[in-house]
């Protein structure tokens, strides 16, 4: 059977939107297709490393989105039924008790069947956050390259 390629665009910083994405890239990267997502605006939040990172050459506007957005895939919020912040913690237990993997073994079995993750410069620059604040081993790109990946792609999700 002749590998195909999937590209994912994960603009929502939402957790069951991010659940959802990674799912379908594992399921992708399993059945031996390639698999590139493409984080934007709040679905780099995703990517944000759990502990605060300094970087002093923000600018206030920078430093706040910093403060306020989600620092990392255990920290996100539900698009849905949030219920002040026990939405996810909920979903997770529910997850758990049917042997669901959670969204950190998800993003690590992603990166252990080589799905590429790809940064957006563009958002980064916009939303403050540097490459210091992110996963390690990741890529860094803006639209054009994506646009290149997504040429190739029988497959593109916009999540």
């Amino acid at each position: 059977m002749e590998s195909t390629k999937k590209t994912i665009i994960v603009f929502s910083g939402d957790f069951d939107k991010v659940m959802a994405a990674f799912i379908i890239a594992n399921g992708a990267a399993a059945m031996d297709d390639e698999v590139v997502m493409f984080f934007t605006f709040w679905g780099l939040n995703a990517l944000r490393k759990d502990a605060h990172v300094a970087a002093p050459d923000k600018t206030f506007v920078q430093k706040m989105f910093g403060a306020m957005m989600p620092r990392g895939p255990k920290k996100l919020s539900m698009s849905k039924m949030n219920f002040a912040g026990m939405g996810p913690k909920l979903m997770q237990r529910e997850m758990k008790a049917q042997n669901v993997m959670s969204l950190p073994e998800l993003i690590e079995t992603a990166r252990e069947q080589g799905v590429k993750f790809i940064a957006c410069t563009m958002s980064m620059d916009v939303m403050g956050l540097t490459k210091d604040e992110l996963l390690d081993d990741i890529e860094y790109a803006g639209v054009a390259s994506y646009l290149g990946e997504a040429d190739e792609s029988n497959v593109n999700l916009f999540i």
